[in-house]
């Protein structure tokens, strides 16, 4: 399994365009092959920084929703509304207790 983390932070005018692009695509990344679950996070200190939170059957799960004509639609809109740049992680479970 992939855990993938990204974290973004928009310009104060680009929330609320970020916040209806993904509650219209959330269903569809939800429903994606090989995503497990997704889930958005929004920074307790930072009004304008959120996070995506994914799991994913494994890294080629990631790579095919990554090559999508999904992503590209989505990615393509949202990454015009960043302040600065994003910071994603893909993370494997190492211990679980």
């Amino acid at each position: 399994m992939i855990i993938r983390i990204v974290r973004m932070h928009f310009t104060e005018a680009g929330v609320d365009e970020f916040l209806e692009i993904f509650n219209r695509h959330k269903e569809a990344i939800r429903h994606f092959p090989g995503c497990t679950h997704l889930q958005l996070l929004k920074d307790a200190n930072e009004e304008n920084c959120y996070t995506t939170l994914s799991h994913w059957d494994g890294p080629s799960s990631l790579e095919n929703y990554r090559k999508s004509e999904l992503f590209a639609k989505v990615w393509g809109r949202v990454k015009t509304l960043f302040s600065e740049r994003t910071q994603a992680f893909s993370l494997e479970k190492f211990i679980d207790v």
